[in-house]
């Protein structure tokens, strides 16, 4: 399967930090989004492997993709609806 390019519209750097921090700072770096813009996550936690996918499903938002490569997990997400 083709990766495909996602263009985000703003990113945030959660490298080097750990279970919740990275949670925390997508909860409230997501509310500066409008409804259908995408954000880069960037981790280095591997708990964020199951804490962001669960933190899109909960509160409606869409996880476009997410890839690990060399210990850095990237996730792109669309705002959804509030």
């Amino acid at each position: 399967m083709q990766d495909m390019i996602i263009d985000e519209d703003q990113t945030l750097d959660a490298t080097g930090l750990y279970c919740p921090e990275p949670v925390m700072m997508l909860h409230n770096k997501i509310r500066d989004l409008t409804v259908g813009e995408i954000l880069k996550v960037l981790a280095t936690d591997p708990s964020t492997q199951r804490d962001i996918p669960k933190f899109c499903t909960f509160l409606g938002h869409e996880l476009l993709e997410n890839e690990e490569l060399g210990g850095t997990y990237s996730y792109f997400i669309r705002k959804g609806e509030e």
